[in-house]
């Protein structure tokens, strides 16, 4: 989520890059080299060029040099405060300049920004490990470590000696000089691979379009899917065509509602495919050797695999307990997707997925062919799960869609935050931003104090990555002079843009990508403490508690009527449509569980290999894992190796399972909330707000939880909200 949760679990080259060679000299005019002189001291957009980034990168590797040399070179006995503060507040200039660039090159890419972090990765690796693997450096906080129940510290200095003490063991200060050098050679290695394997991927969603330029194949499509395909095809050059991409607005509808068979195929092979066509940006050689690297930088370390290095650090703890986890999960999932499949496959055998309010003369001769399917294909699977849907439940997601306008599901989150924790929300339009569009917000307390900026990206383009992420251009915290510094925290989205005069309107999952999104910000916004370190600092499977607990709030019937009004009259969400929704809760639970549990799988089952042999092949090795566990054939893991970005170039090996961790407690911590009668008691939001987001990196993650909760989480709600009780 922010900088300092991604360097203490992957011992990020933002935060521990260091000195490097050629070090130019840096000028007056380099924005990052002063002040912005912007509000809140944002960072000012509109003077930043690609120039400036390796300039301010050397300069800020030089001054962290400098930083580590004065703690190294200091002749004084090792302390709390020359040695573990020093170093928790050193490479300032390093941070600001890496939170800006390596977030745009995620949102804004460009071939410039990709050659520039093809330069500065390997440089920012091997100064990262120059300082974790300093011995000198290592000696005083080792020091500092073995004496730091004799030096009168309290408990958050003593926590954050533990956590920088592990960190460089964790990061190979203890081996010796031979298998040191081995060690930074794979680290090196391994950032460019991780860069390459995202670049590849940006590169194959933005090479795939799919081209209509027959009405009659639009059959079945929602009128907001054409025009927005219709839009994208007059930015391509295509007038008078309809042009869909891989991006999920676009990509999602035509799956659910096209009638036209041969092309759903088209567009589903095209994103199952991506990364695994053997082109330019095939991916399985990247994989191959990520995955070999990976293993070797285990072992040196002495574990295992390297699960067991990951897993160390997060709230699992071992291999065992995330197989027993996800293994328990697994097997009810696939039961009730198998007889979804049942149901999807009855409909596909006769007519009756022929809304009776559909126009038969507007059909092409492909839906006549579509409407009799002897065997449900994984490109089927959407687009009969929406007639069984509409024949379960009476429910067609586009009748929802007019009370989802983007304006008002954000305005609803703001609303439910203010109802929670108190603070507000203005829009600010004086800040400079790094996209035409992109929303900037201040975020006040209830007293009306600063609190922080959330900048807001909705949309789909070609330069930016799949998906939505949360992420901070800078952190809370503060400075080593114990001013506060107040964060700036940025949503990313890929969100279904307005069309012509109708305003972008959310379907369901956008609704609560959003709101997810949201937690994480409320998160880096709350998160406070004296010591970047540990100030919102979490194990990976405890992030997502913040940003999924939202989401049961966006869902929730009263909430609902907060925000859900129809874009054109006002009108509030009518109740036959919320029963419709909370009825159809549970729909196709056994399908997204199944998914999500095998990619949670797969990635567990690259990382605790302990031998990987030269003949080894990822796409065959997914295959058979994915066999080996039952994954039925009408149904991919959510993310294929190829494309599988969260855990070759996102920060989440051996942890995808995390979401579903995560989701236990965030389910156990809504139900609370649900057995006291107030969905926004204050009390109860103030211990959340305290324990889960303030001080959340206190200590460890189950212990700030029970603070909040004074118990241990039941896995009963959890359960029940995915019909697996």
């Amino acid at each position: 989520m922010n900088r300092k949760f991604l360097s203490v679990i992957a011992l990020s080259i933002m935060t521990l890059a260091s000195c490097t060679n050629n070090t130019k000299p840096a000028t007056e005019s380099n924005p990052f080299l002063s002040d912005y002189g912007t509000p809140f001291e944002t960072p000012a957009f509109d003077k930043i060029k690609t120039e400036h980034y390796l300039p301010a990168f050397e300069e800020g590797m030089k001054q962290q040099k400098l930083e580590i040399d004065a703690i190294v070179k200091n002749r004084a006995v090792p302390d709390f405060q020359n040695t573990i503060l020093a170093y928790d507040k050193s490479g300032e200039l390093l941070d600001k300049v890496g939170n800006i660039f390596f977030n745009l090159t995620e949102c804004l890419s460009n071939d410039e920004m990709q050659n520039i972090a093809a330069e500065i990765l390997p440089k920012l690796s091997a100064h990262g490990d120059e300082i974790a693997m300093n011995p000198l450096l290592f000696e005083k906080v080792k020091f500092v470590y073995e004496n730091r129940n004799n030096m009168n510290l309290d408990e958050q200095q003593i926590r954050v000696t533990e956590k920088y003490y592990n960190d460089f063991i964790r990061s190979g200060a203890g081996l010796n000089d031979t298998d040191k050098e081995t060690l930074k050679e794979i680290n090196s290695r391994l950032s460019v691979l991780s860069n390459q394997f995202g670049n590849n991927l940006l590169a194959e969603n933005a090479a795939f379009k799919l081209v209509v330029d027959n009405e009659n194949d639009l059959s079945g499509l929602p009128q907001s899917s054409i025009d927005a395909a219709a839009e994208q095809a007059k930015k391509e050059g295509m007038e008078g065509k309809w042009v869909f991409t891989l991006s999920k607005p676009s990509l999602i509808p035509f799956l659910q509602y096209a009638d036209n068979r041969d092309l759903r195929e088209k567009i589903y092979m095209g994103y199952v495919m991506r990364g695994n066509n053997d082109n330019a940006n095939d991916n399985k050689e990247l994989i191959e050797e990520m995955s070999k690297l990976r293993l070797q930088k285990a072992k040196l370390l002495g574990y295992e695999d390297y699960a067991s290095y990951v897993l160390e650090a997060n709230m699992a703890k071992d291999v065992p307990t995330v197989d027993k986890f996800l293994a328990e999960l697994f097997e009810p999932a696939v039961k009730v997707a198998k007889e979804e499949l049942k149901e999807l496959q009855k409909i596909a055998n006769t007519n009756a997925d022929i809304d009776a309010n559909t126009d038969t003369n507007t059909k092409s001769e492909s839906v006549s062919k579509s409407v009799s399917v002897s065997k449900i294909e994984s490109w089927d699977w959407w687009y009969y799960a929406e007639k069984v849907r509409k024949a379960k439940y009476d429910f067609d997601e586009n009748e929802l869609k007019p009370y989802l306008s983007l304006n008002n599901v954000r305005d609803g989150m703001f609303m439910a935050a203010n109802k929670l924790y108190g603070i507000t929300f203005n829009q600010r339009n004086d800040i400079p931003v790094y996209f035409d569009g992109v929303e900037t917000w201040e975020v006040k307390e209830k007293d009306g104090s600063h609190l922080g900026i959330i900048y807001m990206d909705y949309y789909p383009r070609d330069s930016k990555g799949g998906g939505a992420w949360c992420t901070s251009f800078r952190e809370a915290g503060y400075d080593i002079e114990g001013n506060k510094i107040t964060p700036l925290v940025s949503l990313v989205l890929n969100f279904t843009p307005p069309t012509g005069n109708t305003p972008a309107l959310l379907s369901w999952d956008e609704t609560l990508t959003l709101w997810h999104e949201f937690g994480h910000g409320l998160h880096a916004l709350f998160s406070d403490g004296k010591y970047s370190r540990t100030c919102g600092n979490v194990p990976r499977d405890y992030v997502e508690l913040p940003s999924q607990v939202m989401e049961n709030w966006a869902a929730d019937p009263e909430v609902l009527r907060m925000y859900a009004k129809h874009w054109q009259t006002g009108d509030v969400i009518p109740e036959d449509i919320i029963t419709k929704l909370k009825n159809s809760g549970l729909f196709n639970q056994g399908f997204e569980t199944t998914e999500f549990l095998a990619a949670a799988i797969l990635d567990m089952e690259y990382h605790k290999l302990k031998e990987i042999g030269d003949d080894f092949n990822a796409a065959e090795f997914e295959e058979a894992k994915m066999k080996e566990i039952g994954l039925i054939d009408e149904i991919y893991p959510r993310y294929r190796s190829t494309y599988y970005a969260h855990i070759f170039s996102g920060g989440y090996s051996a942890g995808y399972y995390v979401y579903y961790w995560a989701a236990v407690l965030d389910a156990d911590a809504f139900n609370y909330f649900k057995e006291s009668g107030d969905l926004f008691n204050p009390e109860l939001a103030a211990k959340f707000r305290q324990h889960c987001l303030q001080e959340c990196g206190n200590d460890e993650g189950m212990v700030q939880y029970k603070k909040f909760r004074g118990q241990e989480p039941s896995n009963e709600p959890f359960l029940k909200k995915h019909g697996l009780n």
